[in-house]
């Protein structure tokens, strides 16, 4: 599907386009990597997947999303009831709850709404995920990714950037899940031909969350020792 149809679908639908890319497109190019790699200058990091960084409940519940979810119009009703869901103050909503009062529904639908409603909420919940593997602080690893531009010099030379698992992330599509995102200051500086074009990257994780209001926010950071273009 080109970018050209892209456009036309609805928020929702892109999120969730975003996602099966992460999963399905993306993910098999961190798989080709050995699970330690070794760079020019002698120093081991360990090759890492995307999907490595975030906890398994969270993925788990990215990979099995609402079924009626293209469906949805941005600013109906279903729509802004999916943003209350999704609401920090809404985390942990009275599942089943609705205009059918309980003496109207036969337990078993009760019991079928409740657990569908369970499943969405933990699905939008996982969206927006800051939650953060700690085994990975303080880790030398390598991973493949694209690159978002945040900040340039005066000759178009980027010097801070997120990393993300696909292409357009944050630009074309939303932003993947903030535990997807690597928030990276390169102060040597990049010259970028495309944003359809991937790099390795080799350094040191940590946990430090960085936002950007029109970007999104990254739940990692590195310390970036040295990237280059992606070869498999």
């Amino acid at each position: 599907m080109r970018y050209s149809q892209l456009r036309f679908l609805n928020p929702k639908a892109l999120q969730y386009i975003a996602l099966l890319l992460l999963y399905l497109v993306f993910h098999p190019l961190a798989a080709n990597a050995t699970k330690q790699a070794q760079n020019k200058a002698g120093h081991s990091y360990q090759s890492i997947e995307w999907t490595d960084l975030m906890p398994e409940d969270d993925l788990q519940a990215l990979l099995d999303p609402p079924a009626y979810l293209d469906e949805i119009e941005d600013g109906s009703p279903e729509d802004q009831l999916l943003s209350q869901l999704s609401a920090p103050e809404s985390a942990e909503p009275e599942l089943g709850a609705s205009s059918v009062s309980k003496g109207q529904m036969p337990l078993a639908a009760e019991i079928a709404k409740a657990s569908a409603n369970a499943k969405d909420i933990r699905y939008q919940q996982a969206l927006v995920s800051k939650r953060v593997r700690p085994e990975f602080d303080g880790a030398k690893i390598k991973l493949p990714g694209y690159i978002v531009p945040l900040s340039f010099d005066d000759n178009m030379v980027i010097t801070e950037f997120f990393l993300v698992p696909f292409f357009g992330a944050c630009i074309h599509v939303p932003p993947p899940p903030p535990n997807q995102m690597i928030y990276i200051s390169y102060t040597k500086g990049l010259k970028l031909e495309s944003l359809y074009d991937p790099f390795w990257v080799e350094g040191t994780l940590v946990i430090k969350e960085h936002s950007n209001e029109e970007m999104g926010t990254a739940s990692y950071s590195l310390l970036i020792d040295s990237i280059y273009p992606y070869t498999d």
